[in-house]
């Protein structure tokens, strides 16, 4: 039987929906006996949100005051002193995950198996290559330690319901002292998650300028939508690389996506292909964007932008 440990995302008072798509993963594999693990300073809020989701186990929880920020070179030795009876751990393919699962799979000494979007066997999986337009089968040696990013857009969180057991875990571990918390810069305010919000608005290059963006903060705080952009709008400097939409950024599923004067890039298409519904903004009517955009409206966005605000 498959023993699955995941590395629980939150933010030390919320579970992130990320974990629970990670259990959606998991319980694709046959027989799998599913646990979170909590790393935190005060975990008992956030293991109780994971304890309610279905086709868990247990929940383990590492409190300690060096587990109050998500640090990897904190957080990957612990994971790593834990892992020791499980065959698979899961973490989820968003920053969170990309930056601490290499750190686990390196002390452990296996190779990672990156963006999970299907599982085909216990050491069989499918992921996206060549900006998602090719799907590969990887395998790992039957046996050996599987740790893995699921790729998030592929899964549904899973549901509420359940009743883990919560219990405490003790780790021994000698932690790094070359790593320290100095601070968090977060923008966005009080709007959704970029990578779990169901609606987003998107803007492109075609914005011009830092200052032009506030049309598309409007419009998203009137939707009750997260905010993204185009890796052409990060690069100019219009907005900062935490809204990067694509390959090289954030890849969602919304179940709503508005891209605004976003000319459709191979690399920002991957990001996007598993939305709901694509609505695409441009001034440009052959640009790819549309071949992907189940609405599309072709116009000056500084005049379509006000019209659709003044009808909401």
């Amino acid at each position: 039987m498959s023993k699955v440990l995941i590395v629980a995302e939150h933010d030390g008072k919320t579970l992130n929906a990320s974990t629970g798509k990670c259990v959606s993963c998991a319980q694709t594999i046959s027989g799998a006996d599913i646990d979170i693990l909590v790393l935190a300073i005060d975990a008992s809020s956030v293991a109780a949100e994971a304890a309610a989701l279905t086709g868990v186990s247990r929940v383990l929880t590492v409190e300690a005051s060096h587990n109050e920020h998500a640090l990897a070179a904190t957080w990957a030795p612990q994971i790593a002193a834990l892992a020791d009876s499980y065959s698979h751990v899961f973490g989820p393919s968003t920053t969170f995950g990309k930056d601490l699962m290499p750190r686990v799979a390196a002390l452990l000494g296996v190779e990672q198996v990156s963006d999970i979007m299907a599982v085909e066997g216990a050491y069989t999986f499918k992921r996206p290559i060549y900006a998602g337009n090719a799907i590969v089968s990887v395998s790992v040696d039957e046996g050996s330690k599987v740790v893995a990013t699921v790729r998030t857009a592929s899964y549904s969180a899973a549901a509420g319901g359940g009743s883990a057991t919560i219990e405490p875990a003790d780790v021994a571990v000698e932690l790094p002292s070359h790593t320290r918390f100095v601070g968090l810069e977060a923008g966005g305010g009080d709007r959704p998650d970029l990578q779990t919000a169901t609606r987003v608005v998107s803007g492109g290059r075609a914005l011009g300028s830092e200052e032009n963006f506030k049309i598309i903060y409007d419009l998203a705080d009137r939707l009750g939508a997260g905010c993204g952009a185009s890796r052409a709008a990060v690069d100019a400097g219009y907005v900062p690389n935490d809204m990067q939409v694509g390959q090289t950024g954030k890849i969602i599923a919304p179940d709503l996506y508005i891209a605004i004067g976003i000319s459709g890039a191979i690399q920002h298409l991957t990001g996007i292909k598993d939305a709901g519904t694509i609505v695409a903004i441009n001034k440009d009517a052959d640009a790819p964007i549309f071949e992907v955009a189940d609405i599309g409206l072709v116009g000056d966005l500084f005049k379509i932008i006000p019209e659709i605000e003044a009808a909401l």
